[in-house]
């Protein structure tokens, strides 16, 4: 059976569309595995890394209001990531990642807390906030599989499920199988952090 990322090219590649990603806590993880596929080329166009908050803003286009209310840990934060990485990279969609990935927490939000964002063109058209369990290697490999399962869901089942999605993971690992779904969250921080890793 393919991989998710296997999927996401072999989808990709069938559309004509192309994808790019906009991460944090996952360092470019989530395209390097995209890039790990054979024929990758033909779809993925590439990845802004944006670490730090300032990066967020001067790169990806995060408004610097979206940071001082919300914070980088924040489905707002991750919205705007992806709709500035799809329009930085130019391309048709953009998965966006955002989260404390340990060993500390940050923004008043504890280690596991992560959110994934989906852009379709000027769209957004999915958000995940996960709750992920594990050391900080966990923790991002646990968001690459939730992001390239939230694109490959988009490509391959359409676009029925919409914003607003709550991936709750609370097993022992990051690699626990997802818990029940849900709908709307709170950010409870405004506090400015440069980089959301603790």
């Amino acid at each position: 059976m393919r991989s998710p990322a296997a999927q996401v090219v072999a989808a990709l590649r069938e559309r004509g569309e192309s994808v790019g990603t906009a991460e944090s806590l996952t360092g470019g993880l989530v395209c390097a595995a995209l890039t790990d596929v054979p024929g990758a080329s033909a779809a993925v166009r590439g990845a802004v890394v944006a670490y730090a908050a300032a990066v967020k803003e001067a790169v990806l286009g995060v408004p610097a209001q979206v940071v001082r209310e919300h914070g980088t840990v924040s489905q707002e934060c991750a919205e705007a990531m992806a709709l500035g990485g799809a329009r930085a990279l130019g391309v048709d969609w953009c998965v966006a990642t955002t989260g404390v990935a340990g060993p500390d927490p940050s923004e008043g939000h504890p280690v596991g807390t992560v959110h994934l964002a989906l852009a379709h063109g000027e769209q957004v058209v999915g958000h995940q906030v996960l709750t992920l369990r594990g050391h900080r290697d966990d923790i991002r490999a646990g968001t690459v599989t939730a992001a390239l399962e939230l694109l490959r869901g988009r490509l391959t089942e359409g676009l029925s499920a919409a914003r607003g999605t709550v991936e709750t993971r609370p097993a022992a690992t990051a690699s626990a199988a997802p818990g029940r779904h849900g709908d709307g969250m709170t950010t409870d921080t405004d506090t400015r952090r440069e980089d959301e890793e603790g």
